[in-house]
């Protein structure tokens, strides 16, 4: 199993992204050199990742030179490559249009540079999101720095191989179904997709008929993801939503936790069922109420996401064209993306009910929040597969039963819009990070964020460069 970092005794060392910001303010290190870091460590490790889309190092050594302000004033970052940053071309992980550099940024990316940040480049995924790894048929796949044998996860590969790897502390992904925690899982890292509206969204995100899709980041500590809300929070604030403030220590409340280890259609393999319950067992030793309970997810939700997501794949194949111009060809997109568009064309006389059922769980997931604070379960139905097991090579239809079997939990909260976070609390068989995930109700990061830190003290997790 072979691994592969960039730590070592630089001015990036093995802080995390507010650790860098000590270092920073301090004057222990400075801009520059924090910069030239992360583009060495960038390029020391992506060969063998393969995690990155567009480099932009010239512009992040010219804004080392005169860093913008925020509280991440200088630490190095990189943005996936489904939102819009000037500069740069959104290729959306696929080869099917040429892309060009674009004049302006994007909401997110207003927002999301508004911090401090200062971006390296653009980070890899599966074409438009829609695959859960991310394996190119010209780029190769992104391998999680944990074991170049296998997956990084997806669709937030790239980002999350760069985080755990040590190139970067923080890094942008978006989550459509499980994309910030599905490669937070896979690659031993805290993802939390926040609730829907939380951040600025891009206009293709916003526009949706049910915005599955959520923006946030990935990272190694809890205190990097509220520290990000924190100061997106001072750039974007939804009115609508409790804010999540400053969230710097444990929670002291003990909240009512419902463990699932069954979720949509499908039941997790006994090993991740014994270690979701080992972390439910953990969060009894501290003194939270834990039991066993049903998920609130009705038997139609597997087949109304699936023709949702296939739905949306549908659109992005038609509007092709239109969306990207005259250089678009069809011909060159993957065959799960066109598998999603045929499933789609054959069952058009269910995608409105589907989308009616789909709207509906915002209010089960309400319901089922009066009475459980947080619910606990894997962040994946079974441990990280080996390169090609996802590959869309397969075929759109034995891809999807593998998916299907692998992303059981997660697309609940694209439903709902409700938060969650997949912590690496634990390994699995073979050595690998395995993610365990906490959900609850909308606008309630605080109360996850808290349980969270609260988990990173009682069982802190490795790191590569631990």
């Amino acid at each position: 199993m072979a691994r592969v970092h960039a730590f070592t005794d630089d001015a990036l060392a093995d802080h995390d992204a507010v650790g860098l910001v000590e270092q920073l303010r301090s004057g222990a290190v400075s801009v520059p050199e924090v910069v030239e870091a992360a583009i060495a460590r960038t390029e020391a490790v992506d060969e063998q990742l393969g995690a990155v889309a567009w480099r932009a190092y010239d512009r992040a050594r010219a804004e080392a030179s005169d860093p913008r302000g925020g509280f991440f004033a200088g630490v190095p970052t990189f943005v996936k490559d489904n939102v819009d940053v000037a500069g740069m071309p959104t290729m959306q992980g696929t080869d099917a249009f040429v892309g060009t550099p674009l004049e302006r940024d994007g909401d997110f990316a207003r927002m999301y540079l508004a911090t401090g940040l200062v971006p390296l480049g653009k980070t890899r995924l599966s074409e438009y999101g829609f695959n859960a790894a991310c394996e190119h048929p010209r780029l190769g796949p992104v391998r999680t720095p944990w074991s170049t044998d296998h997956t990084a996860g997806a669709s937030s590969a790239g980002s999350a191989a760069l985080v755990a790897a040590g190139a970067v502390p923080i890094a942008h992904a978006n989550d459509g179904g499980g994309s910030i925690r599905i490669p937070a899982a896979v690659n031993g890292l805290v993802g939390l997709k926040p609730t829907r509206g939380r951040l600025a969204q891009d206009a293709m995100m916003r526009q949706q008929p049910v915005r599955i899709v959520h923006d946030g980041v990935v990272t190694r500590s809890v205190r990097d993801t509220a520290a990000f809300l924190r100061e997106a929070e001072k750039v974007y604030r939804p009115l609508r939503l409790a804010p999540v403030g400053d969230v710097t220590r444990p929670s002291r409340r003990r909240l009512r936790i419902a463990v699932h280890t069954h979720g949509a259609g499908r039941t997790a393999d006994a090993s991740t069922v014994e270690r979701t319950l080992e972390t439910g067992a953990l969060l009894e030793g501290l003194g939270h109420e834990v039991a066993e309970v049903d998920a609130p997810v009705p038997d139609s939700f597997p087949d109304d996401f699936l023709l949702y997501w296939a739905t949306l794949a549908g659109a992005l194949v038609l509007g092709g064209r239109h969306n990207h111009g005259p250089t678009y060809d069809r011909s060159r997109l993957d065959d799960l993306t066109l598998g999603l568009a045929r499933h789609a064309r054959r069952h058009a006389h269910r995608i409105p009910g589907a989308i009616r059922r789909l709207r509906r769980s915002a209010a089960l997931s309400e319901r089922f929040h009066e009475q459980w604070d947080v619910s606990l379960m894997p962040t994946l139905a079974t441990p990280t597969p080996l390169l090609g097991h996802l590959s869309p090579e397969h075929g759109a239809e034995e891809l999807l039963e593998r998916l299907q079997s692998w992303v059981v939990f997660t697309p609940w909260q694209n439903a709902t819009g409700d938060p969650a976070v997949s912590l690496p609390l634990a390994t699995s068989a073979g050595g690998l990070p395995q993610g365990m995930m906490l959900g609850a109700g909308a606008g309630r990061e605080a109360l996850l964020l808290g349980l969270s830190l609260e988990l990173e003290q009682a069982a802190p997790w490795p790191t590569l460069g631990g």
